[in-house]
Order: structure tokens, then sequence, then C-alpha cells
């Protein structure tokens, strides 16, 4: 899913594809000045606005799934906090303010090369808006998610997880990998 590094982002010298001294992995390695050109997987981080029995979720009008349903959640930036990441992405994209609690879930997606972090939250006010990448934005009840729309499997997982839990009395931390045949490797509550 990354694109090919061809030249070097410190010399623009081209680059070949080898195996550092050192390293175990195939990576793109300067010519000229030696740089070595690491491609890493991307965190995107978000949260789980709640109110009283409902969750916050946005329709996204961007690419990918554009028109489905997402708890608000992007790649993180440089210099920033994952707890810092989630509230940003919550402001940029439902335009609300939320006091970000534990880390709920932690997905890897190695097809993809991302790993989502996902945070419960607490909406502090009911004064939520369409960010510029949302379309729409609601608070809704479990009987009202729309799961056929849901844009992404880690955000499927994260609320199937929420409502069992919820159901159970008890908010644990669960993990998973999730395979492009659809069903998670692993997933499994922890304390």
């Amino acid at each position: 899913m990354n694109p090919a590094i061809n030249y070097c982002c410190h010399c623009g010298a081209a680059v070949s594809q080898r195996v550092p001294a050192g390293d175990t992995l195939l990576r793109a390695v300067c010519d000229a000045c030696g740089a070595i050109h690491y491609q890493n997987p991307k965190l995107v981080v978000g949260s789980l606005p709640e109110w009283q029995d409902k969750v916050l979720l946005c329709r996204r009008a961007i690419e990918p799934r554009s028109g489905k349903w997402t708890l608000p959640a992007g790649f993180m930036e440089n210099h920033e906090t994952l707890p810092e990441a989630a509230m940003r992405e919550t402001i940029e994209e439902a335009c609300a303010q939320v006091e970000i609690g534990a880390m709920y879930t932690l997905i890897s997606v190695p097809h993809i090369s991302q790993v989502h972090a996902i945070y419960r939250a607490r909406l502090l006010t009911l004064d939520y808006s369409p960010g510029i990448e949302t379309l729409e934005v609601a608070l809704l009840a479990e009987h009202e998610i729309p799961w056929e729309d849901i844009a992404f499997r880690t955000i499927a997982l994260t609320l199937r997880h929420f409502y069992a839990d919820r159901k159970a009395g008890n908010f644990g931390f669960h993990t998973a990998e999730l395979r492009p045949n659809g069903s998670p490797l692993a997933g499994r509550p922890e304390s």
C-alpha cells in the first residue's frame, strides 16, 4: 500500500532496494548519501464519543467510503500524543468537545499497513456539527446504528465491543488483527 520510494528526500539521488547492514528487511537506500528510508504503518486514531446511551457517528464526505458512517478518526500527525490525535480528529470531523477516556480498541490492519486506536470519550455538550470532511453527524442509540453503512471493519468491531461491554456492565480493552478475508484473526478483551 505504500508508494515506492525512488529518490532520496535528503539529497535527491536515486535509491535502490536492499537490506542495509544491521537490518533484516528490504529498504530504500540512497546510493549517494546512504540515507535509509523506512516505510512504517500509519496510525489511525479516534474516539467513541458517548452521551447517555448514545454514540456520536459521522457520515464521511471524503473517500475512502464517502457517504458511509464512522467514528471521528483519522491519521495521527507528527508531534502529537495519541489522546491529542483522538481529540483533534473529534473536533475536526464532528466539531464536538469531548473528554478523552481510556484507550478502548487497538486493531492492527497489516494488509493496509495501519493500526487503529480508538479511545472512549465523553461528550461535554450536545453542541456538535459536521466538519469539513463530514456530511452529517448524528447521536445514535444502539438500535439506530446503520450497521450496513459502517465505513470500516475496525469501527464496526469497536461498536460491537462497546455494546457487548455495556450489556455486560464491564468495559475492557480490546485488541484484534483484521485480515483481508473479513474476519478478525485475533481479538481478546484485556484488563
